[in-house]
């Protein structure tokens, strides 16, 4: 697991591109290195799980391709058997080392024959200078680019503060960014909040050359594979197929370790794991006091059935000040998720009890259908209008609140354009497949990697952790893809099949307990007399507010006294999402619309 960037046809210096590395080396603290030649670079921060000792970047096929690599490959030994009786051979068992020799054989294709999580970037210089990125299939690994069509230069990193870090790569806002970002909790699709920054997305390829510029190729998507239509086969499925892939990610040079939060995600995902490794380590994350929605018994009783060391960690809600500002600042743009502040604090402390890898029960809910808003729509009347509230759902702050709450003319801006709603609404009521599937697409393919994989990518690479995620292993993505819905949805509830395969292996507590979010009880927390509540008054204060110029201060205030008296998720969630987006407002772009100075790049100093 590693961090790269690079470029092509830029004039960046090696001063520059240390400059870029040392913003993401918390992602890669173990080696930083790149190589330069005429009009390209391609550098990397290195991780070591796989083989600590070799795995040196960037990789090299003969004296003119270039190749490096962030990610885990999990069929690697699989693949240096297949490439060795052609010639082919190997520095070391690093993962990455098999990436020369497929490159050779595949050229471009050669993605076709990795299985895991992956961004690569290599430069080819056999015929015309060619700059190719790559990333997985689900969009694991993100990989964020600046492309300069006056210029034809393109900068690249795994993170954005890496990104602004290279010279010509502007800060400055995306005007429909806030709207994008309310309505949707981050922006969906290949656009960040910042102007002319772009991320990958998943299952493409990107390639650059003089001749043709830039172009992107998106690769076939992950297809449905055939299964059987019995509830009890499927279960029988979906548990094997998960007991194969567990086995396969425990593999590691490194101590490996579960998230266990007390759900039927992550507790099968931790129960399979504790089977492969003797000794497993669980970890679960709680607050100091009493708050509604405590998972930690849950987790425990979890951690107890399967037999692992369980570790409860809990952070103090007076210390979320010190922390949001980090986690904003490694996110590199708003995700209006409260759980953020919680992920980050957790990894934190699984890389302080001495672990590099850890497994999670992510995409579970996004594949078999475990989401209430996924429920809801599925099982509203044929005939009827569930697109609306289906997308209404998905925002950090609803329709109505959100308009609002702009000033005139950022409401005016957004009633030329339109919304991130109205075109997802569009395309959903537009689709001609089953309610479910289309449902799912839109999840795994739009949201998923923009909400949720971003997430738990930066805030795990911030404290030096892999995070490995079964349920995004190409044979369980095709075969909840194929599921019938009535083994997904159905009886006004979701995951069925995924409830059958981790029978008998969860306690009943786990397995009959009412579904929850997995996020920070808010409306309890931002109350008056706490200090979330006092900090998020002082940075959306009126004055500041109308200096930005896009929200109305009146309107704010409003949301405030309304969350004073009558404390709601709604109320709690919008002024959490303000907040949010101030605080990227301040650190990347302390004045709307002017460059990032140096302090936009510092990484906020990690709290005691």
């Amino acid at each position: 697991m590693c961090r790269i960037f690079g470029h092509f046809d830029a004039q960046v210096t090696q001063h520059e591109l240390r400059t870029v590395a040392a913003v993401q080396r918390h992602g890669g603290p173990d080696a930083q290195t790149f190589a330069t030649g005429p009009g390209w670079a391609l550098g990397n921060n290195r991780l070591a799980v796989m083989d600590p000792s070799g795995g040196s970047q960037p990789y090299r096929l003969g004296e003119h391709v270039t190749i490096v690599f962030n990610g885990e490959i999990y069929n690697h030994a699989e693949l240096r058997t297949r490439l060795a009786p052609l010639g082919h051979r190997f520095a070391d068992t690093c993962d990455g080392s098999v990436l020369p020799a497929l490159y050779a054989e595949f050229g471009r294709d050669f993605t076709e024959h990795l299985d895991g999580m992956y961004s690569v970037a290599v430069v080819d210089l056999r015929a015309e200078p060619t700059l190719l990125l790559a990333g997985d299939e689900s969009g694991m690994k993100p990989l964020y680019y600046h492309w300069d069509e006056r210029t034809r230069q393109l900068r690249f990193a795994s993170e954005l503060p890496a990104l602004l870090a290279f010279p010509g790569v502007p800060a400055a806002v995306w005007e429909p960014g806030l709207d994008e970002y309310l309505s949707t909790k981050t922006p969906f699709g290949e656009q960040t909040m910042f102007e002319g920054i772009r991320v990958l997305p998943p299952a493409t390829t990107l390639t650059v050359s003089r001749s043709q510029g830039l172009r992107t190729v998106r690769r076939r998507p992950l297809a449905g594979a055939e299964c059987p239509t019995g509830p009890a086969e499927a279960a029988d499925r979906v548990r094997e197929l998960l007991r194969t892939e567990t086995a396969r990610l425990v593999r590691a040079d490194v101590p490996v370790s579960v998230i266990t939060s007390g759900g039927l995600d992550s507790s099968l995902v931790s129960a399979l794991a504790a089977r492969a490794v003797p000794d497993l380590h669980s970890f679960n994350i709680a607050y100091t006091g009493e708050w509604p929605h405590d998972e930690r018994h849950f987790a425990r009783e979890a951690a107890l059935r399967n037999g692992t060391r369980h570790h409860q960690v809990e952070i103090d809600p007076a210390d979320f000040p010190d922390l949001l500002p980090q986690v904003v600042w490694h996110l590199g743009q708003p995700n209006a998720d409260p759980i953020t502040l919680s992920t980050y604090a957790l990894f934190g402390a699984v890389r302080e009890a001495g672990f590099r890898v850890a497994l999670t029960g992510d995409a579970a809910d996004e594949l078999f259908g475990g989401y209430d808003r996924i429920r809801t729509a599925v099982e509203a009347p044929e005939g009827g209008d569930w697109v609306s509230a289906y997308v209404d759902s998905l925002a950090a702050v609803p329709r109505a609140l959100r308009r609002n709450l702009y000033a005139p003319e950022y409401r005016d801006l957004v009633r030329a354009r339109g919304s991130a709603a109205d075109r997802i609404a569009r395309d959903l009521a537009a689709s001609r497949t089953r309610r479910l599937e289309t449902i799912t697409e839109f999840e795994t393919g739009s949201r998923m990697p923009a909400y949720h994989l971003r997430r738990v990518d930066h805030l795990s690479m911030a404290a030096s952790v892999e995070v490995r995620l079964p349920f995004c292993q190409p044979s369980l993505v095709r075969y909840a893809k194929a599921l019938p819905d009535e083994l997904k949805v159905s009886g006004g509830r979701g995951k069925r099949t995924l409830y059958g395969a981790a029978s008998g292996l969860l306690p009943d507590a786990v397995l009959s307990r009412p579904k929850q979010p997995f996020t920070l009880p808010i409306a309890a927390m931002l109350v008056p007399g706490t200090a979330l509540y006092g900090y998020a008054r002082d940075l959306l204060a009126p004055a500041r507010l109308r200096r930005r110029g896009m929200l109305d201060p009146a309107a704010v205030d409003g949301l405030f006294a309304e969350q004073a008296t009558r404390p709601s998720e709604r109320a709690a969630l919008a002024l959490w999402s303000l907040l949010v987006h101030e605080l990227w407002l301040e650190q990347f772009m302390p004045a709307l619309g002017s460059a990032a100075g140096p302090a936009a790049l510092a990484e906020p100093e990690r709290a005691a």
